[in-house]
C-alpha cells in the first residue's frame, strides 16, 4: 500500500455503504443540475421562455422529468456503485462514456419508432451531454477527497494467523485501498516485529491500548480463529468501550469481497450463525414472487418472439431437440425439470457422466455459442420461474449428480438449497461460469453472501446488471 500514514485524527470514518451513498447524492444532484439545464437551454433556444409556466406545462413532456432516474439505472447497470471502481479515475471515465452511449442509443430507438417531431431532441441531448459533465466532475471531485488518506478509516488487524493472513491478502489486492492498516497484533511473540503482507506485527494484548492511543487506531478487526486467550477478550472489550469499532473478519471480508469466506469459517458456522440470517422477512418473500410472476411474463412474451428464430436456426444448424428438460436441484433439494433452448450436440453427454461447462466447449454447437453468448439459452426458464420453481434470482440451479459429488469437495455447498434457484444471481453477475472446483468454491461464496444480505435493492442491482450482461454479449 502506497499510502503515507496519515497521523491526524479521523473525524469522519466512511465505511462502504456510507460512500456509495455519497456517490448516489452527487448523482442525484448532477441529474437535477443537468435537468435544469436541458430545461433552460432548450426553452432559451425554442421560446425565450426559460422556466415559464406555459414551457414547462405545455411544451415539456412528462417522462423528461424521469431522465436522472433512468441515468442513475444505467451507472448501476454498469457498476459505478461499486466503491472500488468508483475510486479509480479509468472506471469513471468508462463507466460514464458506456451510459451515455446506451441513454443516446435508448433514446434514438424511442425516436425513430415515435411519430416525427412528437420527441424532443435539443433537451435531450443538452440533458446527456451536461449529466455526463456532471457526473465525471462529481465523481473526480469523489475521488480527490473521499479516497485521501485524511480521510481513510485507521485500522489494526488483531491476529496474524490463517484469517489475519487472509484478511491481510485481500486488501493489498485491492486498489485505491479501502482503509489504512496500521499493523497488527497476535499474542504469539516469535511473530513480533514481523510482516504478515506488508503489515507489520506491532505487539501483543498488553500493547493495543499503546497502540490504538499513538496510532489513532478506529477500527480493530477481530480475526482470530482459534482459541482467544482471555487477556486479548478483555483488551477488546476495553477498547470497544472507548469507541474503537470491532469488526469479525468475515464480516469484513464479505464488505470488500461480496463473499463469503468458506475456507476460514468453523465447521458449525451454518448452525451458529448462517441458518438464522438466511431466513428472509415474509413482506420480502410475497414482493419477490409477485416480481418473478410479472419477469416471468415479460420473459414469456419474449420467448414467444425469440422461438420461431431459434428454432429454425437450430434446426439448420443441429436438428432437434430444440428445447431440452434436465433435472435439476431447487429449494430444499427438491427435483424438477428445468428448461432450456439445447446449445450442445445430441451426444454432449454420451457416456452418460454429467459433466461441467468448460471455456470453449468443444461440445456446444455454432448456434449454442450465439445463443450463450446472449443468454438467449436461458429464456425458456422464464417457465420454471412461473411455475415457482425457480426464481428471476438466486444461485445457479445445478444437477442433483453434480451437487452430490461438490458437497464432498466444497465446504457448506449444500447451504444454497435453502432458497430457490435463480434465473441470474450475485456469483453469476460477479464471476460467470467455472469448470473447477477453485472456481465452483468462489461462486459458492457468493451465493453464500447473497443468501444472508438478499434483500429487494440487492435484487433489483442483479436484475438490472444482468441486463447489461446480455446487452453486451458477455455470456458464454
Amino acid at each position: 500500500m502506497n499510502y503515507k500514514n496519515p497521523q491526524k485524527p479521523f473525524f469522519w470514518k466512511l465505511k462502504s455503504s456510507e460512500r456509495r451513498f455519497i456517490l448516489l447524492t452527487s448523482d442525484i444532484l448532477s441529474g437535477v443540475a443537468a435537468l435544469i439545464m436541458a430545461l433552460y437551454l432548450w426553452g432559451a433556444a425554442d421560446t425565450w421562455l426559460h422556466f415559464s409556466s406555459e414551457f414547462l406545462a405545455e411544451r415539456t413532456p412528462f417522462w423528461f422529468y424521469f431522465l436522472p432516474g433512468l441515468w442513475i439505472i444505467l451507472l448501476l447497470i454498469v457498476e459505478m456503485y461499486d466503491v472500488r471502481k468508483a475510486g479509480r479515475r479509468s472506471e469513471v471515465f468508462r463507466g460514464v462514456f458506456i451510459a451515455a452511449l446506451a441513454y443516446l442509443g435508448l433514446y434514438l430507438v424511442v425516436y425513430f419508432t415515435s411519430e416525427p417531431n412528437s420527441l424532443p431532441r435539443r433537451g435531450v441531448a443538452v440533458f446527456i451531454l451536461s449529466i455526463s459533465l456532471f457526473t465525471i466532475i462529481s465523481r473526480l471531485l469523489y475521488i480527490r477527497i473521499f479516497t485521501a488518506p485524511q480521510f481513510l478509516r485507521r485500522v489494526l488487524i488483531v491476529g496474524a494467523g490463517r484469517a489475519g493472513k487472509a484478511l491481510a491478502s485481500v486488501i493489498q489486492e485491492i486498489w485505491p485501498p479501502p482503509f489504512y492498516v496500521v499493523g497488527m497484533i497476535d499474542d504469539d511473540p516469535k511473530k513480533k516485529g514481523k510482516k504478515i503482507e506488508g503489515f507489520e506485527i506491532l505487539g501483543d494484548n498488553q500493547d493495543l491500548s499503546a497502540i490504538i492511543e499513538k496510532e489513532n487506531v478506529s477500527d480493530l478487526i477481530f480475526s482470530i480463529s482459534g482459541n482467544m486467550k482471555p487477556e486479548m477478550f478483555q483488551a477488546l472489550l476495553a477498547a470497544e468501550e472507548r469507541g474503537v469499532e470491532v469488526t469479525t473478519m468475515p464480516a469484513m471480508y464479505e464488505d470488500l469481497r461480496g463473499r463469503v469466506p468458506i475456507h476460514l469459517l468453523q465447521s458449525d458456522w451454518i448452525l451458529r450463525s448462517f441458518v438464522d440470517q438466511a431466513h428472509a422477512g415474509g413482506i420480502y418473500n410475497v414482493i419477490k414472487r409477485l416480481m418473478d410472476i410479472l419477469g416471468g411474463l415479460v420473459g414469456i412474451s419474449a420467448l414467444a418472439i425469440l422461438f420461431p428464430f431459434v428454432a429454425f436456426f437450430t434446426l439448420l444448424d443441429s436438428g432437434f431437440p430444440v428445447i431440452y428438460k434436465q433435472t435439476r436441484l431447487g429449494q430444499n433439494g427438491r427435483e424438477y425439470q428445468m428448461i432450456k433452448f439445447r446449445t450442445m450436440r445430441q451426444d454432449a453427454e454420451k457416456d452418460g457422466k454429467p459433466q461441467m461447462t468448460t471455456h470453449n466447449d468443444q461440445r456446444v454447437t455454432r448456434v449454442g455459442k450465439l445463443l450463450r453468448k446472449a443468454h438467449l439459452d436461458e429464456f425458456p426458464q422464464f417457465i420454471n420461474v412461473l411455475k415457482g420453481d425457480m426464481s428471476l434470482v438466486g444461485p445457479r440451479a445445478e444437477r442433483p449428480e453434480l451437487v452430490e459429488e461438490l458437497q464432498n469437495q466444497v465446504p457448506f455447498y449444500r447451504a444454497r438449497l435453502l432458497i430457490k434457484p435463480g434465473l441470474t444471481g450475485w456469483a453469476q453477475v460477479n464471476y460467470g461460469y467455472v469448470s473447477t472446483i477453485e472456481g465452483t468454491s468462489i461462486k459458492l461464496e457468493y451465493d453464500l453472501y447473497y443468501i444472508k444480505h438478499r434483500d429487494l435493492v440487492l435484487d433489483l442491482s442483479i436484475i438490472l446488471r444482468t441486463i447489461g450482461t446480455v446487452v453486451g454479449f458477455k455470456g458464454r
